[in-house]
């Protein structure tokens, strides 16, 4: 059971970065200050770098959920499924939900529109990507017991991330043209599908969990 002492800490990094993105999404990224977001959070500058090492950190305050995502799936997937089969089942499941994983909700197109305003945010975005991606190959080849040095993990990491780029992508090229989150959606589900069939089968069967 969490005690009290670690949920106050909770609370007030929400707090504090729930304050600094409401600043980052009317001024900008780069116009807003520490020292700002410490006085609109009314907690002190050192208490902000106490949660958040980096101003980039309040921006993306979910890095690391983000970065393990497609490997905690994979880690998780039911007996009889494959590492594709858990990747893209749970990215089928954030669209037919309109996750806010995908920024499928009204008003997200504006958090983006402050990222690719920054360059230190881009820069942060590009890193986090990379991170997903090298993650996403240690984890298959663990998973599948591939041996040191085969480059099958990685490769198969790279054309299921590139399937999950495109659908970020879409989003975000949808949004722009005002187009709603259900029809945005109804098209990443065709599209999911095509990538799908476009992939081989020996990566469709890869890491399939056996029983027991």
């Amino acid at each position: 059971m969490t005690g009290l002492r670690e949920r106050k800490k909770r609370q007030t990094r929400t707090h504090i970065s729930d304050v600094a993105t409401g600043l980052f999404l009317e001024r900008g990224f780069e116009a807003v200050t520490v020292a700002e977001i410490a006085e609109a959070a009314d907690v002190s500058v050192n208490t902000v770098y106490n949660y958040f090492p980096a101003k980039e950190d309040l921006f993306f305050d979910r890095e690391e959920t983000i970065v393990d995502q497609p490997s905690a799936r994979i880690r998780q997937r039911a007996v009889g499924q494959s590492a594709s089969d858990a990747v893209l089942g749970g990215l089928r499941d954030d669209i037919a939900g309109q996750s806010v994983r995908l920024g499928l909700i009204e008003g997200f197109e504006r958090f983006m529109q402050v990222a690719f305003e920054s360059p230190a945010l881009m820069a942060r975005l590009m890193r986090m990507q990379a991170q997903t991606t090298e993650r996403l190959a240690r984890t298959l080849a663990q998973e599948s017991g591939s041996p040191p040095g085969d480059p099958l993990p990685e490769l198969i990491a790279a054309q299921l991330m590139a399937v999950h780029g495109n659908i970020h992508q879409t989003v975000r090229s949808r949004q722009s043209e005002g187009r709603a989150p259900a029809e945005i959606a109804t098209e990443l589900l065709l599209r999911l599908e095509i990538s799908e069939r476009l992939l081989s089968q020996e990566v469709r069967d890869f890491a399939r969990r056996p029983p027991g």
